[in-house]
């Protein structure tokens, strides 16, 4: 089996499991004054800091929470339910076609419940334009939110000026920066934003485990309530085994960032290098997007069919987000960008990782020629 789907999550490493088995091997809850639960309070509060650590923040600003989704969720519904009851009425939400499910849903439901929600418009790219930020922000702008990398198609954005926009105005900004970690710099306090999540699966680490980053003096409240875990932002028995295995495989892919980039790109070229025979193929990633992506369309296939026959020639890529795979829609990612649905429904996202060898992108790229071949109506 060929493993192409690091943007989906990326293997658990051999060091974070063995961190993750020495922690789980705890007895005590690290919410216990007892020698026990102290001691589980020790490798939480170590996994924490190694993450802050490599973030470059203080340890007091991260939360640990169950992931992306519940971290981008915290912000939108946390930051508007601060709005209105300072405020006592909705307000205004700036964010993009172009997020993932977790920060498009609760915009939704936001606007369902009364609040004015403006997307942005995206270049041919998927980049986002600091002055038309600018123009929408209004005196009842409650938050943006704008990914830092997107998911789909490896965009970057220019975040440290948008948060800057954001900031002249006084409005907070909110950075889905799930895809960073281990790829592209990072530089949170330099970048001015108020809050970033993250998913320690898609470095290493444990699946179910994430990080909300809180800028210190920031006011968001609770959105689940119970005990006063994580400061009182995120209350329940802290997760000490996967705080602890994410921190340490954190550290560890922080540590080898550069090298990771430097190899992701050229196994994007090679892997680009080998599919560049197949008919009419067009790509959907921007050239100056993260390396871990390579996202391609192949006219006139059918996307389910095309998936089914590189996983039968053993390959294992996605159409897009893992979070909406099954939905037989076409990617919101991919029409936002223009591309028609039958093109969207055509296309395949390959994302790669520090592991993968230059064999597998070889024999991905004659796969995907054959899978595209089967695979055309």
């Amino acid at each position: 089996m060929i493993y192409l789907d690091y943007a989906a999550a990326h293997p658990l490493t051999p060091e974070a499991l063995a961190a993750y088995a020495e922690a789980a091997a705890l007895p005590g809850n690290p919410s216990s004054v007892h020698a026990a639960g102290q001691a589980a309070r020790e490798r939480l509060e170590e996994g924490r800091a190694r993450v802050a650590a490599a973030l470059g923040v203080d340890p007091r600003a991260i939360v640990a929470n169950g992931g992306g989704t519940e971290g981008d969720n915290h912000v939108l519904l946390g930051v508007a339910q601060a709005w209105r009851e300072r405020h006592g009425r909705p307000g205004h939400l700036v964010t993009t076609p172009t997020e993932h499910s977790a920060v498009l849903a609760p915009a939704r439901f936001l606007a369902a419940q009364g609040w004015a929600v403006t997307f942005l418009t995206p270049d041919a790219g998927g980049h986002y334009d600091p002055a038309e930020l600018a123009e929408v922000l209004r005196d009842d702008t409650a938050l943006v939110s704008i990914h830092h990398a997107n998911n789909e198609v490896g965009t970057v954005q220019d975040t440290a000026t948008l948060a800057a926009v954001a900031a002249e105005r006084g409005v907070p900004y909110h950075t889905d920066a799930v895809q960073a970690p281990g790829v592209l710099p990072l530089d949170l306090t330099g970048w001015g934003v108020t809050f970033a999540t993250f998913s320690a699966h898609k470095w290493g680490g444990p699946r179910g485990v994430g990080f909300l980053y809180v800028r210190r003096g920031t006011e968001l409240p609770p959105v689940t309530l119970g005990g006063g875990q994580e400061g009182g932002l995120r209350p329940g028995t802290g997760n000490t085994a996967g705080v602890y295995a994410a921190g340490v495989a954190l550290t560890a892919a922080e540590a080898a960032r550069e090298q990771t980039f430097t190899h992701l790109t050229r196994l994007r070229a090679r892997f680009l290098a080998g599919v560049s025979g197949i008919p009419g193929l067009r790509l959907n990633h921007p050239a100056d997007g993260s390396p871990k992506v390579a996202s391609l369309t192949v006219p006139g296939a059918d996307g389910e069919a095309l998936l089914m026959n590189l996983d039968l020639l053993g390959v294992c890529a996605s159409a897009g987000s893992a979070c909406s795979a099954g939905t037989m829609q076409p990617s919101h990612v991919l029409t936002a960008l223009g591309l028609s649905e039958a093109d969207a429904r055509a296309s395949v996202r390959f994302s790669f990782g520090a592991a993968t060898t230059e064999a597998e992108v070889d024999a991905a790229a004659a796969a995907l020629v054959q899978a595209a071949e089967f695979s055309r109506m």
